[in-house]
């Protein structure tokens, strides 16, 4: 195959990322049976499994970051993607290569070709989850973060048997695929704890803890919950990534690496103080442009939007007009984000982006919106999300903010125009609480 093919084929391929799946669609059979014809890679690979609501590719990202200042090559497993399938699939922060993605889905096509003949369509996130594997054995990487797409029980990456398990925390996403309660949802996220395998988990609600415990005790696994020293420490550390919320990812990733250097793994402090401050997770409360303050993030559900606000109100607490471009997927909550978002902001640009068809119509958004805003509160929709940025761009003054977010989708959509509209301005800088 070329690398046109490989993508064209790739992409025709059962994608739940863009049509929601059914508990029913969630099964592992399949992803054995494909990683089994592959030579099992998996089996071949020292692992870090990540799963959470929210902030686990935060997390992620700052544990490659860290082990990779320790001398590490890492693979990076993330979904979705931002702006290029190519970033799903890191090794040292480098997305994988042209060439290498064709090989790979050339290796990986007829297996899936085979494991068809007696079973349903292999889906886009299997083949994701199987090349990363493949990439990262014939990279050579001494580890790999891996994490999860959705859930983790019966998520596809949970074929492997990882150095560490780790849970970042439990809140409300998903719950057609998870189920209504927090519970439930851990329970299903507590899936990825394997057998004698430490977990450590950043979760402090009462009910899902218990969750955790219980199937950490069933599966004899050491448990390690995220000790309240470690949520201290993580407040000294310079870390590249703005908000609160970020020093508990980062006290997330502090309990895994004292966890594997207890283990025997060589991760000075030097690593650890260097990848916290210089680990790069783009659309994470990120800073475009500072006069006006332009700021992208992916937060796309409601404990996310609730770290959206609390950053913004730390970091840009005073400023002209409050300005929010704004679209979300019709699985979420958004009924909440907006009464959330609707007292953070003064003007409301609604709008839809074009990679994904469960888009909830920007018209349905204002209808919520009305209602919650005073009436002198601008709401504004527009069909496609470029139009929504060019109109929110046109007229901004030096003392405006701009955000936008609800969505990965969204937030890749518009990255690229959002920089080259900028670009002319004065590089942005980090964007860190005051």
């Amino acid at each position: 195959m070329t690398y046109e093919e490989a993508l064209t084929w790739w992409f025709s391929r059962i994608n739940y990322e863009v049509r929601s799946a059914t508990p029913r669609d969630l099964k592992l059979e399949r992803m054995r049976a494909l990683l089994q014809l592959l030579g099992n890679p998996q089996d071949r690979l020292r692992l870090i499994h990540v799963t959470g609501t929210k902030g686990k590719g935060s997390t992620c990202a700052m544990l490659a970051a860290v082990l990779q200042s320790a001398g590490y090559r890492v693979g990076l497993f993330t979904s979705p993607h931002l702006e290029h399938v190519s970033e799903r699939i890191q090794v040292n922060r480098v997305p994988i290569s042209a060439p290498e993605l064709t090989a790979r889905l050339s290796e990986v096509r007829p297996a899936v070709a085979a494991v068809e003949r007696f079973s349903p369509p292999v889906t886009f996130f299997e083949i994701s989850t199987a090349t990363g594997f493949l990439h990262f054995l014939y990279r050579r990487c001494d580890v790999a973060v891996i994490e999860v797409g959705l859930g983790g029980r019966y998520d596809s990456t949970n074929v492997c048997r990882p150095v560490v398990s780790v849970i970042t925390n439990i809140g409300y996403d998903h719950m057609a695929q998870l189920g209504p309660t927090l519970e439930a949802i851990a329970y299903q996220k507590a899936g990825i704890i394997k057998r004698g395998v430490p977990v450590v988990s950043g979760e402090r609600q009462q009910g899902p803890r218990v969750v955790i415990q219980t199937v950490a005790a069933q599966q004899a696994a050491p448990l390690i919950e995220v000790p309240e020293t470690l949520r201290r420490a993580a407040q000294g550390y310079s870390l590249a990534l703005a908000g609160e919320h970020q020093r508990d990812n980062a006290a997330v990733a502090l309990t895994v690496i004292d966890c594997l250097r207890r283990t025997g793994w060589h991760i000075p402090e030097q690593a650890v103080r260097q990848g916290l401050a210089q680990v790069d997770w783009p659309a994470r409360v990120e800073c475009l442009h500072r006069q006006p303050l332009v700021i992208l993030d992916t937060a796309h559900n409601v404990p996310s939007i609730e770290a959206l606000v609390a950053t913004l109100q730390q970091t840009a607490p005073v400023c002209g007009r409050r300005r929010l471009i704004f679209a979300v997927s019709s699985d979420k909550d958004y009924p909440t984000m907006l009464r959330l978002l609707a007292q953070a902001f003064d003007e409301f640009y609604l709008t839809r982006y074009g990679t994904n068809p469960r888009c909830v119509p920007p018209e349905r958004l204002a209808e919520i919106l009305v209602d919650l805003v005073p009436k002198h509160v601008r709401v504004r929709v527009f069909a496609q999300s470029h139009l929504a940025w060019s109109a929110a761009w046109t007229d901004v003054r030096p003392d405006d903010l701009i955000c936008i977010t609800g969505s990965v989708f969204l937030a890749g959509e518009l990255r690229a125009r959002i920089r080259s509209d900028v670009a002319s301005a004065s590089p942005a800088p980090r964007l860190v609480p005051s």
